[in-house]
């Protein structure tokens, strides 16, 4: 088998477990927090740094929210089985950039990691998901190019794959789909205050020895995102939404 077709083979799969991924890190990243805070020399988590960490996950939220947003309907989603893409998106973060959603995950899954503060653990993160998405994303590029031929490879031979080029940036010429963020991206801010939230519960309990409910703004912020998810799923159960 060539390379490319071992490549495109690996990316398949990957694409199919992608949501696997961020459980083993997560995994992984509570185990190395853990073993911090019970160290002889453990320190405490300062809440500006606990908030620079959710300003680099948001940060990642907020470029996934503006690329489902102006994009076509099956494409840019959470799909695992199949690629799909019924129109080439290529205005709007899509014009700078060509695969923004990955560049999100990334930048959400950097803020939890930087949360253990341990340098090693984050710097083992990043070239695993260089190696890990470097794949998918040779995989749905093949799949783009089967599908959209020479029009694909136009745009994309002016497009870096990761890290945005804001010179050659292009208005997207469709309406903001608020109704599309709110029911696509619900699992994704559900989750990302649930975690800084367990972080916070995990560290509390560890260096107090109480393990009790303590209000403060991660509990808040997880109640909060909480409801919204529930609102989300009873609106969508009701087709109200």
């Amino acid at each position: 088998m060539s390379l490319a077709k071992e490549l495109n083979k690996q990316g398949n799969l990957l694409f199919k477990y992608r949501g696997t991924l961020p459980l083993i890190i997560l995994s992984v990243a509570l185990l190395v927090f853990v073993l911090r805070l019970q160290a002889p020399n453990a320190f405490v988590t300062y809440h500006y740094y606990a908030f620079g960490c959710l300003a680099v996950a948001l940060f990642g939220q907020f470029i996934r929210l503006i690329t489902v947003g102006y994009t076509a309907d099956l494409t840019s989603g959470r799909n695992t089985e199949e690629q799909l893409a019924n129109v080439l998106n290529t205005k709007g973060i899509y014009s700078i950039v060509r695969h923004p959603l990955y560049l999100g995950n990334f930048f959400m899954w950097l803020g939890l990691c930087l949360l253990t503060q341990d340098l090693w653990f984050t710097i083992a993160f990043i070239l695993i998901y260089w190696v890990y998405y470097e794949r998918i994303m040779f995989a749905e590029e093949a799949f783009l190019i089967n599908k959209f031929g020479d029009t694909y490879l136009e745009w994309a031979s002016s497009r870096p794959a990761f890290w945005p080029n804001f010179t050659i940036w292009k208005s997207s010429t469709s309406n903001f789909n608020w109704k599309k963020i709110l029911l696509n991206e619900k699992n994704g801010i559900t989750a990302l205050f649930s975690l800084f939230w367990l972080f916070n519960f995990i560290e509390i309990g560890i260096t107090s020895g109480s393990w009790s409910l303590k209000p403060n703004l991660w509990l808040y912020s997880m109640v909060v995102s909480m409801i919204y998810y529930i609102l989300m799923k009873v609106l969508m159960k009701l087709r109200l939404i």
